[in-house]
């Protein structure tokens, strides 16, 4: 299940030559989906093919309604120093790993303010719950397609300091289903906002990430042969 971010009346971060992140996540979510598809071996379906406002929440029901095997959420959002760019791979964790990732979990947890009384968010408190019910399996998953996301897109773009992180965030709130976070760039830098608008460089980036996938299955498949 890809997970492209915002959309509809939530626009996302807004980057400063004025790039919608909505957009970007989701043309970037179309292309990893096509060579997903392209390669015969997964069946891909997104959260929303279109400009359309998704509830946190129905993210993860979708991604569970259609018995995922993977969730990934695709992001390009901002942060308040314009010098920070590269990509990064989040997890679920009931603590941040660092001020940033606190301040981003924030950030992506309010998005349902755009959904009207109906869909208030997920709470630090409810999120915290929700890290401490994700089973052992899950987390180790999660974590090596973690690693597996950050090893490939380092090769094919700018990545942060210490790039696979962890915070509470709400879409990753899944027990069953493996699930990370990745942030393609900072629409609050105008390199990164540069990049991500153009099609050549979204397409290393979602190669990569369809070599992480790649990478994950047979890491899966190896253990579940040596267990």
């Amino acid at each position: 299940m890809l997970d492209p971010g915002h959309g509809g009346k939530d626009p996302g971060a807004i980057g400063v030559a004025g790039t919608y992140e909505k957009h970007v996540s989701l043309a970037a979510a179309h292309d990893l989906r096509q060579r997903l598809e392209a390669s015969g071996r997964y069946r891909v379906a997104m959260t929303r093919a279109t400009d359309r406002f998704i509830p946190l929440e129905d993210r993860v029901a979708i991604a569970q309604h259609h018995g995922a095997d993977l969730f990934v959420s695709m992001h390009a959002d901002s942060v308040t120093d314009h010098d920070v760019r590269g990509a990064s791979v989040y997890t679920l964790a009931s603590t941040a790993s660092d001020r940033q990732t606190a301040a981003l979990a924030i950030s992506e947890n309010n998005a349902d303010r755009f959904g009207g009384p109906g869909f208030t968010g997920v709470s630090p408190e409810v999120a915290r719950i929700l890290a401490s019910l994700v089973g052992r399996e899950t987390r180790v998953d999660s974590a090596q397609l973690q690693q597996d996301m950050v090893e490939n897109l380092g090769a094919a773009t700018e990545m942060l300091p210490r790039p696979a992180r962890h915070a509470a965030f709400a879409v990753l709130q899944s027990t069953e289903i493996p699930s990370v976070l990745v942030e393609m760039g900072f629409m609050s830098n105008y390199k990164d906002e540069t990049e991500l608008r153009q099609q050549a460089h979204r397409a290393r980036i979602t190669q990569s990430m369809a070599n992480a996938v790649d990478a994950w299955y047979v890491a899966r498949q190896s253990a579940r042969m040596a267990g």
